[in-house]
């Protein structure tokens, strides 16, 4: 069976209270697409859909070019990776990566080798013989990988698999799923997670989702960098969203004039603003606001400011480079941004 995973139309509903709403989406063979969205906002029984483990109320789910809607989970050729790991806290490792191939009833001669090939591909090849109480939470979920990989699945479905992981131990597996998708080209892989820099770093392409239903699909770059909505602009990234008025070469923004492309913007129009805080200088340049610092965090790298601007009705925040001297509360400074830096959203325009 070929990968790929194809929703069409797809909507999941508990009694009166829909939690997938009219779903299209398609992962194409090869692709990782992180469904990212906070919590409540269907992209966890999306997966669970494509698992067979919720049934839609309408529309249809494919893996490939099969309809595996009506069909029981273990008939659908997927391999999965939960938050908790799920291993058998009495079987050792091996057992519990072949585990799946026994319940396929794989030929039991080939099963050593499925599993020796999965454990290698993990980095696990060592601690076949240990039991989960002796491995590390990161090793842990390397096994349950493993598990997943060793029935050779086309389509690998994760479901927040590294949340339960510290920021290091994340880092890590970060890596260790990135180069196991370059080993793995033919896997589809259908990624959940809450956490941005997670959905950025691995993913092929993002669907952003909100409230039941999908809000915007496209590359990281593209969603960072050009995001087409308020919603996108803010979950994907951190973003500065000021509200102006479109005007004949530019916007205004709290009685400041700002020079931006507003092309097929509607004079007079309300829209909004998107400017990246990393691209917020300070000091003197163009598009210069006015304002006062309210709030520093030092970041290590940078120093995050925050600072009120329009009589203290708007906050900007500006990532800058570490300033040898930390700034004060209640200074008054200058931020810049360039004008191809701005998105401008709203008023007829998309940022894509």
């Amino acid at each position: 069976m070929s990968s790929g995973i194809r929703f069409e139309s797809v909507s999941v509903a508990y009694g009166k209270n829909v939690v997938l709403d009219s779903l299209d989406l398609t992962v194409e063979p090869g692709e990782v697409m992180a469904l990212l969205g906070p919590s409540g906002s269907g992209k966890t029984t999306a997966l669970r859909a494509v698992a067979g483990f919720v049934k839609p109320a309408s529309g249809r789910v494919f893996i490939g070019e099969r309809d595996v809607t009506a069909l029981p989970p273990y008939r659908r050729g997927i391999g999965m990776v939960v938050q908790q790991y799920a291993l058998f806290p009495h079987l050792r490792v091996e057992d519990n990566v072949a585990f799946g191939l026994k319940a396929q009833k794989v030929d039991k001669a080939e099963i050593p080798a499925r599993v020796a090939e999965a454990l290698e591909m993990t980095g696990m090849a060592s601690y076949a013989k240990r039991y989960p109480r002796e491995l590390s939470g990161g090793q842990q979920q390397r096994v349950a990988i493993a598990r997943a990989l060793a029935i050779r699945p086309n389509v690998l479905l994760l479901d927040e698999p590294l949340s339960a992981l510290d920021a290091q131990l994340r880092s890590g597996m970060l890596a260790e799923l990135a180069r196991l998708h370059r080993e793995l080209p033919d896997v589809s892989i259908l990624y959940v997670t809450h956490d941005q820099v997670e959905a950025l770093t691995l993913a092929d392409r993002i669907a952003v989702m909100d409230k039941a239903r999908l809000q915007d699909c496209g590359t990281p770059q593209e969603l960072y960098r050009r995001p087409r909505t308020e919603f996108t602009a803010s979950f994907v990234g951190n973003a500065n969203l000021l509200p102006v008025q479109v005007g004949a070469a530019g916007v205004r923004f709290d009685g400041v004039e700002l020079s931006v492309d507003t092309q097929g913007a509607a004079e007079g129009a309300s829209a909004t603003l998107c400017v990246r805080p990393h691209l917020v200088g300070l000091g003197e340049g163009p598009n210069a606001l006015r304002g006062t610092i309210s709030e520093v965090q030092w970041r290590g790298s940078t120093h995050r400011l925050y600072v009120e601007v329009g009589e203290g009705r708007h906050r900007v925040k500006a990532d800058v480079r570490e300033l040898r001297e930390t700034p004060v509360l209640g200074e008054d400074v200058v931020l810049h941004f360039a004008a191809e830096d701005a998105v401008l959203l709203g008023a007829g325009v998309s940022g894509g």
